[in-house]
């Protein structure tokens, strides 16, 4: 099982990222041990998850989502499937 997720980080951007530990991968961000941008600003917390059946599935879904707006990501990290129809 593999996960995309979008975490809120300390300088309250938004990171988007694949892992097939949500555990393990939120500690590593915590502590400055995984990826460049959460090295310099720690995530704080999960913000939106997906579950996956294959990494490629997720990755397809993580390039996705990193071209869109921070506007369309907090649409759907809140549910609002109108407003990101919108967006």
């Amino acid at each position: 099982m593999y996960y995309l997720y979008l975490a809120l980080c300390e300088n309250n951007s938004i990171y988007t990222g694949v892992t097939n530990n949500l555990n393990r991968r939120l500690t590593e961000h915590r502590t400055r041990s995984g990826g460049w941008h959460t090295k310099l600003y720690p995530a704080i917390k999960f913000l939106h998850t997906e579950k996956f059946q294959t990494k490629q599935e997720a990755i397809r879904r993580e390039k996705q989502l990193k071209g869109w707006t921070r506007a369309k990501k907090e649409a759907l990290i809140k549910g609002d499937l109108k407003l990101l129809k919108k967006l």
